[in-house]
Parts: C-alpha cells; structure tokens; sequence
C-alpha cells in the first residue's frame, strides 16, 4: 500500500569548506503529503488498523504537529476517517494555523482539549473514555510513536545508508523515528539526535526502545522551545534555503542544521566524518509559530 505510492528518495550532498562530509537524504520528497519521517511511521500502523478492519483512526498532537497534518491525508488517502485530539482549548476561538486548517480539509476532525486533559492522554482512563466515545477506532499516540513507527523508521536506512555514512543526524520530537534509525544502524555508525523540546525525557524515552550505546540526544539548539524561534535561527533558515536550495521550517529541521552547522564549526565531529542528515520533511509547518 504505502510503498506503491513513495517516491524515490534523493540525496543531496553539501558543499562545506570543511572536511566534513555532509548529505542530506531527502525524506521531505518522499510523498507531498504523507511527507519525511511520518511516512514510515504511520506505514504498519495504518496497515494494522486495516487488519483489525477498523473504521477510523484517533490521534494526538499540538497545533503545529506535522503528525496531524500528515495523518489527515493518509487517513483520507486509505479510506478512514481521522480524529485529531489538540492540545490546548484556548484553540477553539482562534483562526486554525496553516496545519490545522490542512488537517481538517483533509477530514479530520478536530477535538480540542485543555493542556491540563492532553497530559492524560496516555492514561488508561482516559483512553478507555475516548474507546467508548469513538468505538471501533485505531489510537495513534502523539507524534505516531509506538512499536509500529519505530518498526517503519527502521526502513529509513538502507544498507549503503550503514555502510557509507559514519554519523547519522536527525531531529527528535517523540523519540520514535530516532529509535528506528538506532535499530537500523550499523555497529560503527553513531545516531544523534536534535531534540525539538528542553529536558532530558526524551533521552528516557529512547532508552525505553534500544539497549544500543552509539547515540545521543542534544537539548543545545532548541530556540525557546517546541515551535518557538529566535532572529538568529530564521536567518540561518534563510541563508540556507538560499545556499542550499532545500526547504526547512523552524519547528525541527532548522534547528536540527543549526546545530550541526555550529559543531561541525566547533570541530565536535571528527575530521573526515562522513555525515547523513535525515531532513524529516513537516514543511507544512513552515508559518512562523504565534505561540
């Protein structure tokens, strides 16, 4: 089903005065909706909730969730309908943002719940509430991370990904993409992640998934925090997309290239590393977060 409709994916490699070997596997052309990381996580779940002959699909996630957006048309694409549980009521009253109003012309429909309700989304109680108000539906936590995801982003990797690139660098917002890019790695292959969030729960949340020691997760380059910027990370953006003719948006992959950019500065890597960035796509959420 998915692999019908996926793309090739192409490489682009950049040009650095430096040492450094650096390429970009651009996941975000993998499909123009179902675009980057999301393509693999939602790959077993969907193909799941077709075994159990399920109608509809539930899933959680924040106003700029590129999860949202991107469950919106697969749920449409394969016949289901969607169920998107926003985090944060004050929402309601405010003009839907870029990714929700794409979600919901997709079909979704949009619950939106208070920040204090979306911390129990992982409660059994309120799980089995949600069971009873929408019965016969597949539940896809937030971001789609679970054993299926990180079953698909294990795909993301092929094998000349292990065999040719010494480090693989991605950004992490669930820790799912990242632990199947962990499983998939070779034994000399280092995975570092970019963490889109402040804190060291993710780190727990990944070590929850692995018992592989070659990874690390840096909370160095978040700009704020989760969908927040700065002037200095949109310039970067800026003359980026200009150099480099690849889109970004701030939420994940800016900050992820900003701090590649800044260690490969401050010789973190050593010389002569050969590097491959996931660019994990979410580009719907390129509109400057008002939050």
């Amino acid at each position: 089903m998915f692999d019908s409709i996926a793309h090739a994916i192409p490489y682009q490699k950049l040009n650095l005065n430096s040492s450094i070997d650096l390429t970009i596997k651009r996941l975000d052309l993998v499909h123009p909706n179902i675009s980057g990381n999301k393509f693999f996580k939602l790959k077993y779940n969907l193909l799941e909730a077709q075994k159990l002959g399920l109608k509809q699909i539930i899933t959680f996630g924040g106003a700029y969730s590129n999860h949202i957006a991107a469950t919106a048309f697969a749920a449409q694409q394969f016949g289901f309908k969607s169920i998107g549980i926003i985090r944060g009521d004050e929402l309601i009253h405010k003009p839907l943002n870029h990714t929700l109003s794409t979600a919901q012309q997709l079909g979704m429909q949009l619950d939106f719940i208070s920040r204090e309700q979306y911390r129990l989304k992982d409660q059994t109680e309120f799980l089995a509430k949600l069971n009873q108000n929408f019965p016969n539906s597949y539940i896809l936590p937030e971001g789609g991370s679970n054993t299926l995801a990180i079953q698909g982003c294990t795909e993301i990797l092929t094998a000349a990904d292990r065999q040719n690139y010494d480090v693989i660098c991605c950004a992490v917002g669930t820790g799912g993409t990242i632990s199947g890019l962990i499983h998939a790695s070779s034994v000399h292959q280092s995975v570092l992640g970019f963490s889109a969030l402040k804190g060291t729960f993710l780190q727990t949340e990944v070590e929850r998934n692995t018992i592989k020691k070659n990874w690390k997760i840096l909370d160095d380059y978040c700009f704020g925090g989760y969908a927040k910027t700065q002037p200095e990370l949109l310039h970067f953006m800026q003359n980026f997309e200009a150099t480099y003719h690849i889109p970004l948006e701030h939420i994940y992959t800016a900050k992820m290239l900003y701090g590649i950019f800044d260690l490969i500065q401050k010789n973190y890597f050593p010389a002569h590393s050969r590097i491959l960035v996931i660019h994990s796509g979410g580009l719907q959420g390129r509109l400057p977060s008002s939050e």
